[in-house]
């Protein structure tokens, strides 16, 4: 069953990069921004890294906490974070368990050809590990920004 807004979102274990395993259930306590991307080092999931990497302490300082996922290998995660200085740990989901949770796989065309991939995702959760806020079909710019303000706000109230 795909998450749902003011639901509690079903806790997943996942692995991560820095040797570490991420279960939402861990994360109580805490708000969680969870954004999924389609692919490691390529432009638009780069800059949008990049704009969680450089609002992370702002994350930080509203009590959230900030993971990014997609289906790439732990491997190339670590290169990808390594590369970009993310100061957040990257989520693998090769077995595409936590994109089905959320319900971000998506039929998508490139270059005339079809096939199933990552839809540009981010998801709030609240400190009780229940959904607050979605966001589909992300474009890059501004989005990190909305995020942070969403995240602020929620962490006020």
């Amino acid at each position: 069953m795909a998450v749902v807004i003011d639901q509690p979102v079903a806790d997943f274990t996942a692995p991560a990069t820095s040797g570490q395993t991420v279960s939402l259930s861990e994360l109580k306590g805490k708000q969680v921004v969870i954004y999924f991307y389609p692919k490691d080092s390529t432009p638009g999931c780069t800059t949008q890294g990049q704009g969680f990497r450089d609002q992370y302490a702002a994350f930080k300082a509203a009590n959230t906490e900030v993971f990014g996922i997609s289906r790439d290998s732990l491997k190339s995660h670590e290169n990808f974070k390594g590369k970009q200085e993310f100061p957040f740990e990257l989520i693998s989901d090769k077995d595409e368990a936590v994109c089905q949770l959320f319900d971000v796989i998506k039929l998508k065309k490139l270059y005339g050809k079809e096939y199933l991939g990552v839809d540009r995702s981010t998801f709030l959760i609240d400190k009780d590990g229940v959904l607050r806020q979605e966001w589909r079909g992300v474009k890059v710019p501004g989005h990190v920004d909305a995020v942070l303000a969403a995240a602020e706000a929620l962490n006020k109230a």
